[in-house]
């Protein structure tokens, strides 16, 4: 629950329905057993009658279920809660991708270096749960999100978000949720090649920037866009050392605040780690009145903040890396051009999808067919055979990798990673901007949103 000087605030916000806290709070109502977001079009009840929670889980535990009507399953999620905890946010990003569908608590633990003791102990601590539970709410919720939105079976949706049991996942869903699946059916089951799913944001977002920074970078074939959408082929790897394949398009709902997704997948378990990298790489989970508040005390940005700017992200970080290498100390257009050939003769054909190169594509040959210094090809074969060898490693380990220096690095964590916080003071077109708008400014001042300054001062340009 929240505490008793945000009360007051979080009343304000539901009563007046305001979007811009969609996600970041939930309302049970005692007399109906039942929690909303703060945009739900159902009457308001009494104050005395509500109680507030920071996150669904919470309410969950507390025996509230989730409301048909607004569908806390769709609320953007919150990270107002993360610490500095770099074991408690990479368990938190395994665990979102699928991890304990496919492994115990105690491998989880061990493959981050703690316990198991200690790893609940810090979802508890954080979230005031168990990491095994955090990991089954999630999964029911996304069920939830399908179910309503979707024409999948009960048996497909319970393999899609981690169950190998259709009874194990009508028997948690029930006791979890107090509902059965099928109460929540609204579209008759079928088969189905396309997914389609909304994906909500807190307003306001700045879709023609992101849209245009897209644009400039696209990669074709296996990036399209168009006023309203930006889609892509994507690939995914497997609990068994294969590779899956797909492809999105996201289309843009301003009025709704959100987009309506639709996926092609050739694996359906996979497809929850999917619809949250897709979330990642739109940035629709950002905290952005918080961040635009920070980062319009700045100079030059009281007058020139351009409000809801996101973080546009890519695929997965081997690609932000390549993309990293390839920019090095050219144009956009230039580097642009370098990836286009590299997608030409080494990526992968499924269908009538082309896919990013693997790092194993890479290994398969010599890169003579991009005009660039050999030492550079070299540096791309290098990341290539470090990420074959230690796909899961740190991209701060790449230092050890010539011709690959601080700059790359954070390119890659800012894009590929979509971590918040990178200045990339060094960066040719962030120097440019300042000396054009005449900006001086501390970027530590901006912390922890440093990547949504590097955006800032390059949207300036």
């Amino acid at each position: 629950m929240i505490n008793n000087m945000d009360k007051t605030l979080y009343q304000q916000a539901r009563l007046s329905r305001d979007a811009r806290f969609d996600g970041q709070f939930f309302i049970a109502v005692k007399t109906t057993g039942i929690f909303c977001r703060p945009i739900c079009p159902a009457p308001a009840p009494k104050e005395c009658n509500v109680e507030y929670f920071t996150t669904s889980i919470a309410a969950v535990n507390q025996g509230y279920r989730p409301c048909l009507r607004c569908r806390p399953d769709a609320a953007p999620d919150s990270f107002a809660w993360l610490g500095k905890n770099t074991s408690f946010e990479r368990a938190l990003t395994l665990i979102n991708e699928g991890a304990l569908t496919s492994q115990s608590i105690s491998q989880l633990a061990e493959r981050l270096g703690i316990s198991s003791r200690y790893l609940n102990t810090l979802f508890q601590d954080n979230l005031g749960t168990s990491a095994k539970n955090y990991a089954q709410h999630q999964q029911l919720m996304f069920a939830k999100s399908l179910l309503q939105q979707t024409s999948m079976s009960v048996t497909d949706v319970a393999f899609a978000v981690g169950f190998n049991s259709l009874r194990r996942f009508n028997d948690c869903f029930q006791k979890k949720l107090k509902l059965t699946p099928s109460n929540l059916r609204k579209n008759k089951a079928m088969a189905t090649n396309t997914i389609s799913l909304f994906l909500s944001y807190r307003p306001p977002y700045a879709w023609s920037q992101l849209r245009d920074f897209l644009q400039h970078r696209a990669i074709k074939p296996i990036e399209w866009l168009d006023t309203n959408s930006y889609g892509r082929s994507f690939t995914w790897p497997s609990n068994n050392g294969d590779t899956i394949h797909g492809r999105f398009t996201a289309i843009h709902d301003a009025e709704k605040h959100g987009f309506n997704v639709n996926i092609s997948i050739s694996d359906i378990t996979y497809l929850m780690p999917i619809v949250r990298n897709i979330r990642r790489i739109l940035d629709l989970d950002a905290a952005i009145n918080s961040i635009d508040q920070q980062l319009v005390t700045l100079p030059g940005l009281n007058v020139q903040l351009c409000s809801g700017l996101r973080l546009p992200g890519t695929w997965n970080l081997f690609e932000a890396g390549i993309r990293a290498i390839l920019g090095q100390q050219i144009s956009v257009a230039g580097a642009l051009k370098l990836v286009a050939t590299l997608v030409q003769y080494y990526g992968k054909k499924e269908g009538d999808l082309t896919l990013f190169p693997s790092p194993e594509d890479l290994l398969n040959g010599d890169l003579q067919e991009l005009k660039m210094p050999a030492s550079r090809r070299t540096t791309l074969l290098n990341l290539a055979q470090f990420m074959s060898d230690k796909p899961s490693a740190s991209p701060d380990e790449w230092l050890s990798l010539k011709g690959i220096g601080p700059w790359t690095i954070d390119y890659a964590k800012m894009r590929g990673l979509s971590d918040p916080n990178i200045w990339l003071g060094g960066d040719l077109g962030v120097k440019k901007s300042l000396i054009q708008q005449g900006i001086v400014l501390n970027p530590k001042d901006a912390s922890p949103w440093q990547s949504y300054l590097t955006f800032q001062v390059w949207n300036l340009l």
